[in-house]
């Protein structure tokens, strides 16, 4: 069974314009459509990485669809001028993207900039609401300073997904009082003692999109290869065997979850 008798799958984060798909990209782009993914999501990262983003969509056609946003660990002295550039483009480009994102919040590489990237992570959810788009968050080793802003503002209506979700059931439940909120499930759910595959056990599927991070977080048994979209169906048998289901019921529930949040394929 295929969603709308064409696909199973969407890939609702992956970084198809990296640099490590430009020896095969023609080939690596047909291989993913032939494994049944009807659409990707491109999360943007930064000023650097806009053009390579934008020209890769292109390529891909109706296939690809762009989310702008400025990624945490981009957030350095420049700054200021980089949301400029988010909110330009979201002002020029109306109806170009999909989702405000990759924002968040990381203190995994560096903390020097936490206090900035609070005020980035901030700024950029208000700007979600204000286009009315979902957003797409990154958080490493900071999920309390990301209750921190939600809380800061008071946020009850957020929507959107939380990128590579590893957290707890209770973070889980936590997030979900801010609004519609989805979680992305990855390759780190086939991975040998992965906290997320138990945790996934409580999570409803109608809360779960699926992703790949590709070129990152291959699944096994890839793993040690480079990652893409292809792979979606790997992670959606673990995720059918976690839950009890079908791979079927696993792809239709996800892509339809995918559909709703960002508007797209209807």
């Amino acid at each position: 069974m295929k969603v709308n008798d064409t696909f199973k799958y969407i890939d609702t984060h992956v970084h198809l314009y990296d640099e490590a798909f430009d020896c095969d990209f023609e080939e690596t782009l047909q291989r993913i459509k032939d494994a049944g993914v009807g659409y990707c999501i491109f999360p943007a990262i930064d000023r650097e990485n806009y053009e390579r983003q934008t020209e890769c969509a292109k390529k891909c056609g109706g296939f690809a669809f762009e989310a702008i946003g400025l990624h945490p660990t981009s957030v350095g002295a420049n700054w200021k001028e980089e949301l400029d550039f988010v909110k330009e483009r979201l002002e020029a480009g109306k109806g170009t993207y999909v989702a405000v994102g990759e924002i968040g919040l990381d203190g995994y590489w560096s903390r020097e900039f936490m206090e900035e990237q609070k005020i980035a992570f901030r700024e950029q959810l208000l700007w979600a609401k204000e286009y009315g788009l979902p957003v797409i968050v990154h958080v490493r080793d900071a999920i309390e300073e990301v209750f921190e802003v939600l809380d800061s503002m008071g946020a009850s209506d957020v929507k959107g997904v939380f990128h590579a979700f590893s957290g707890s059931y209770e973070t889980y439940c936590r997030l979900k009082k801010y609004g519609d909120i989805k979680i992305g499930i990855g390759g780190v759910v086939t991975y040998k003692n992965a906290g997320i595959a138990k945790v996934l056990e409580k999570i409803p599927l109608e809360d779960v999109l699926l992703e790949t991070d590709a070129p990152w977080l291959t699944p096994v048994p890839y793993r040690g290869k480079r990652n893409e979209s292809t792979y979606l169906e790997v992670i959606a048998a673990k995720i059918a065997q976690i839950k009890g289901c079908t791979i079927e019921e696993v792809a239709k529930i996800t892509t339809e979850n995918a559909m709703v949040l960002f508007g797209i394929g209807k």
